[in-house]
């Protein structure tokens, strides 16, 4: 049993993503985590930050490295992060004089942070495939059927005439401005020390931070521990995307309301009412983009980060931010199921 519907045992069917899901698991992050801690350690023997041997003797246990989940279950709900049992356990892995380099002017924001932004370039990568394959689904179904003629609403009332391919458009054409936008996000690394000014690098800090940077595929920025903005312009994007899909699905259900203007195969079945084909998917696209409007609301309450780190907004970001991410993955997935669906728009 679990408390999320995105992996729940069977509401997942509906609302999860495993694709999407394996980015926000523990493994994935630890795995992300455990990239930062190596590359840290070879870009601060580039730099003669550490002796030039720890480096490959810390790369070699990070590759090879198991977590115990446990300890780190219990030592996160003492230290509110999980990073300072991690590093132990990674330092008594690498043991020797090696492990006393690990982790090295970084703190534990460092690591996190940037194993987030690692998953979530991969994500939007992955969200950016969507779309387009979505874009692209619509403007065949706009070549197909878009000369036939559909009534226009406005205010929910029957308006004026208009043609399948106006309505099209308008589920369209945000859409392709939300995928250039997915092209165009940056992913910096995360790099700033104790309080963020890599006080134990000295005049070599810059140069660690862009060679971890490039290590990382990674922009090199300075730190942002209490600057979330990017954070909240991504969660923005997620909105505006399961947002314009909403709309799609609430349109796609009212034209089956209607029952004479669109045809859908592949609808849900009642458990009352065996002649009833409900549109299941397009209530759900309304559903998601609800909840992602609901959700924003928090991230902007994340951005208020007191000084120079703050814990309780951080964990408002733990919170939220994955739950966006599913629920925009599900609005996708969901969305190009159902353009598939549509067997006729219209009247010819």
């Amino acid at each position: 049993m679990t408390t999320s519907p995105f992996d729940h045992p069977f509401l997942s069917g509906l609302l999860g993503d495993a694709e999407i899901a394996a980015y926000f698991s523990a493994e994935a992050d630890i795995r992300a985590m455990l990239s930062f801690e190596a590359a840290l350690a070879r870009s601060e023997a580039t730099h003669g930050i550490i002796p030039a041997e720890a480096a490959p003797t810390i790369g070699e246990a990070c590759a090879g490295f198991t977590a115990d989940m446990q300890s780190l279950k219990v030592a996160t709900a003492r230290d509110g992060v999980v990073i300072p049992d991690l590093v132990k356990q990674l330092r008594e892995a690498v043991g020797n004089e090696a492990g006393e380099h690990v982790h090295f002017g970084a703190t534990s924001q460092d690591v996190i942070d940037t194993s987030l932004m690692l998953r979530l370039k991969s994500v939007t990568f992955l969200f950016g495939g969507r779309l387009h394959a979505i874009v692209t689904k619509l403007a065949a179904l706009e070549r197909q059927l878009g000369a036939n003629r559909l009534m226009g609403h406005t205010r929910m009332q029957a308006a004026i005439p208009i043609t399948a391919a106006d309505r099209i458009a308008a589920w369209r054409m945000p859409l392709e401005i939300y995928r250039d936008r997915l092209t165009e996000q940056t992913f910096p690394v995360q790099f700033g020390g104790a309080a963020g000014t890599l006080e134990k690098l000295g005049a070599e800090a810059s140069a660690v931070r862009a060679s971890l940077a490039q290590e990382l595929g990674l922009t090199d920025e300075p730190q942002w521990h209490s600057r979330r903005s990017r954070i909240a312009d991504l969660a923005n994007l997620y909105s505006l995307i399961s947002g314009s899909l909403g709309k799609f699905g609430q349109d796609i259900a009212l034209l089956a309301e209607a029952g004479g203007e669109i045809e859908l195969a592949g609808g849900g079945t009642s458990s009352a009412m065996a002649h009833k084909q409900n549109p299941v998917a397009a209530e759900t696209l309304v559903a998601l983009a609800r909840f992602n409007a609901t959700q924003l609301s928090a991230i902007h309450h994340s951005l208020v980060h007191e000084q120079e780190r703050s814990g309780a907004a951080w964990t408002l970001e733990w919170l939220v931010l994955p739950q966006m991410a599913m629920a925009t993955a599900a609005s996708l997935r969901l969305a190009a199921e159902l353009i598939g669906n549509i067997k006729r728009l219209g009247a010819g």
